[in-house]
């Protein structure tokens, strides 16, 4: 399924494609506490367990992935838009917590598969837990709050979930309705402590920004416009698609890889960098997924704190750390209006209005902490290596000026002279393009700073898409598979190590790129 957005830049409408799986769950590669949600806490039936035996510990997850896995995930039949659709009332917990399943469907029963996501000898998932058949209820009650068309589904809890011997990570939970429909709620286990450990992000607050389930995302309302967009979003909703369209976009093949690669791992959320700001004390590296663009100000600030302090940072995507927002309800609902004179803040908190990171009233753009600035889309173009004796590309067998077909797109990101950004700067790929008219380029790049840490950014959308190789459409080869895969797997192992500037310091060559100025290609607003 592509997902279509329309962007103005310079005054001409964009449109936007991000490609994506065309059934969400069946899309991929491979063989074969927090805040309540509405409804009564009573009143939600505890779900009968046939809990799996509990899975190693030590070393995580290297023996995790040990175990047997399953290619049964995927969902074969989405059936009817309202045959079954749920979510739950929290968007992590820790292992053994518990959280409770809102769920709607047609058929008279339903159950509940838990799976694991991780490599697993290539099946990509484990199943955790399953629970016994539940009865099924339809629950139709939509809300949309006037002013802001932020939509809810004010249902009543259908079961508990208790996640007793499941390992941190991130899980898709199938609802398998008794009529054969399926569709799917994602759920982290997050990591207690993240000390000694690569972290890995989902991106969780930008599947919620592009969720048009009930009829309004922040970027379009029923109409299809963003004249008529929300400027609030709540997670007491199902996602739209199967309920994984973003999720197994963006972050299911990097996860694969990270496991894959074994180095110690742990899991946490964009919500939880807000609601826990030192989660990341401590941890070796923190890893953006493929589109993680939606930051309030406490979780830009946890990865500034966490960087000057050592931990490394990847960008597995582009367009990161893009929109300004802030919460509401606890987690529940993400505000971002997108301008800041439209946010009822303007001229009382400037330093937190919800429009671009870059813009005004109190600019603090994306680049100080990526290294690199959004640009422009749709664009579909090669990606040319630059650099290829840097240690990231070791071992990749790449050339400089070697290109791989369709691997920078649909958004992109670049060194941009124009704008603050941190020294020594590596440029590693300089890819040429074209959008909106405009020759300019993709970069992705490698800075480090005084603590130590090493910063990655890859400035394309598709690096984690790549993963997939010809499966991720768009011209990609098994070469650019090759190519990521052994480029992000020494990325991870360094990262790993600790603080990556002090084995491997950024080289500058920004006097031998010479990076273009070129007028702004993108004002925001959408």
């Amino acid at each position: 399924m592509n997902r279509i957005r329309t962007r103005r830049a310079a005054g001409v409408a964009v449109v936007l494609a991000v490609a994506l799986p065309a059934a969400a769950c069946s899309g991929a590669s491979g063989p074969g506490g927090h805040g309540a949600g509405p409804g009564s806490p009573t009143s939600a039936p505890s779900a009968v367990t046939r809990p799996a035996p509990p899975s190693p510990v030590a070393p995580f997850p290297a023996q995790e992935n040990k175990l047997p896995g399953t290619s049964a995930w995927r969902i074969t039949d989405q059936g009817a838009a309202d045959a079954i659709e749920g979510y739950a009332d929290q968007q992590s917990v820790l292992p053994g917590q518990s959280f409770r399943l809102y769920v709607s469907t047609t058929a008279k029963s339903f159950r509940v598969d838990a799976f694991r996501f991780g490599w697993y000898s290539g099946h990509q998932a484990r199943l955790v837990w399953e629970s016994a058949p539940v009865p099924g209820q339809r629950q139709t009650a939509v809300s949309i709050a006037p002013g802001t068309h932020m939509v809810t589904a004010p249902w009543r809890p259908s079961m508990t979930v208790i996640t007793t011997h499941w390992p941190a990570g991130s899980y898709l939970l199938r609802l398998d309705a008794s009529s054969g429909a399926e569709r799917c709620v994602p759920i982290t286990v997050r990591s207690a402590s993240t000390a000694g450990a690569v972290v890995i992000l989902n991106d969780n607050t930008t599947w919620q920004a592009y969720n048009a389930w009930g009829g309004y995302s922040l970027y379009q309302g029923p109409d299809g416009l963003p004249s008529d967009r929300g400027f609030a979003v709540s997670f007491d909703r199902p996602y739209d698609g199967d309920g994984a369209v973003r999720f197994l976009a963006f972050d299911e093949a990097a996860i694969a890889l990270a496991e894959r690669t074994g180095v110690p791992l742990a899991y946490e959320t964009d919500v939880d960098l807000d609601q826990h700001p030192g989660i990341l004390a401590g941890a070796r590296a923190v890893i953006s997924l493929g589109h993680d663009e939606y930051y309030s100000l406490a979780m830009r600030d946890a990865l500034m704190k966490a960087r000057d302090a050592g931990t490394n940072l990847a960008f597995l995507g582009a367009n990161a750390i893009y929109r300004h927002i802030r919460f509401a309800d606890g987690d529940r609902v993400i505000i971002c209006y997108k301008v800041a004179t439209l946010d009822p803040l303007f001229g009382k908190d400037n330093a937190d209005t919800t429009q671009q990171w870059r813009d005004p009233p109190d600019p603090r753009p994306e680049s100080v902490i990526t290294g690199v600035f959004y640009e422009c889309n749709p664009v579909s173009a090669p990606y040319v290596v630059y650099d290829p004796s840097d240690w990231i590309f070791a071992g990749t067998g790449a050339y400089k000026g070697e290109s791989f077909p369709g691997m920078v797109g649909p958004e992109y990101d670049r060194l941009n002279p124009a704008v603050p950004f941190p020294r020594p700067m590596q440029v590693l790929a300089h890819s040429p393009l074209t959008c909106d008219g405009f020759s300019t380029f993709s970069d992705s790049v490698y800075y480090t700073v005084a603590s130590g840490a090493g910063v990655f950014a890859s400035g394309t959308m598709r690096w984690v898409c790549a993963m997939r190789g010809p499966s991720c459409g768009h011209g990609l080869t098994r070469a650019a598979e090759r190519f990521v895969d052994r480029a992000t797997q020494n990325l991870l192992r360094a990262f790993a190590a600790g603080p990556a500037g002090r084995a491997h310091p950024a080289q500058d060559n920004l006097a031998q790129v010479k990076p273009p100025r070129i007028p702004a290609l993108y004002d925001g607003v959408d």
